[in-house]
């Protein structure tokens, strides 16, 4: 039954890592932190491929929230589990929040792109800065969903070392990613960006997590 366990656990990481990774990468038009008037009408040339790329990407991360709690559930029966558990819900509660924030850029992006089609420029640039106040608060939900998935990163990985649950090439590098994430974060809380690499690393230890529970 454990083996049946683990190999369900492996294949949601690796379909998760799978899809966030695939849904951010071909996505054909990527929206930055804010919006710009030109994005609008590029989306609307690639409108259902923009869309289901992005739904792809928004379910990857609930996929991530599934394998993570599959993952507490193995350690269930570990001492390690007073850290699992709580690793798994700071986890969870980190892409849901960012979850949120990319829903708010998909949503936005897909109404601009068709109620803007054939408005002004003056039209856009309005629309656009009614979004700004929202953009703002939409960018802290970004900022603390990093910052959570992080925390819950670092916890999980000092879990996996406790019990002995995983390599500790893979708990190393989980928390690496988490402190790395938290202080990239709040050291250069305007540079969004900075995060992208960081993002593919994830994905990638991802992978790892999901490769090695199939093993």
């Amino acid at each position: 039954m454990i083996e049946y366990q683990m190999q369900i656990t492996g294949w949601l990481f690796i379909a998760a890592a799978l899809m966030l990774w695939f849904g951010r990468v071909l996505l054909p038009v990527p929206i930055g932190v804010f919006f710009e008037p030109s994005v609008f009408p590029q989306i609307r040339k690639v409108f259902r491929r923009w869309i289901w790329l992005y739904r792809v990407h928004l379910f990857g991360c609930m996929v991530a929230v599934m394998a993570f709690v599959a993952l507490g559930t193995l350690l269930a029966e570990t001492s390690a589990r007073i850290l699992a558990w709580p690793a798994t819900v700071v986890i969870g509660s980190g892409l849901f929040v960012n979850t949120l924030a990319e829903a708010f850029y998909y949503h936005f992006g897909a109404w601009g792109a068709q109620d803007m089609e054939g408005k002004s420029s003056e039209s856009i640039l309005a629309f656009i800065k009614s979004l700004q106040v929202s953009t703002e608060y939409v960018t802290c939900f970004t900022r603390f969903g990093r910052v959570f998935l992080g925390l819950g990163q670092i916890v999980l990985a000092i879990a996996m070392i406790y019990s002995g649950f995983m390599p500790k090439w893979v708990c190393v590098s989980g928390a690496l990613l988490g402190f790395s994430g938290m202080g990239l974060t709040m050291a250069l809380p305007d540079n969004l960006e900075y995060y992208r690499p960081l993002f593919h690393f994830t994905v990638l230890w991802l992978l790892a997590l999901g490769g090695v529970l199939l093993m």
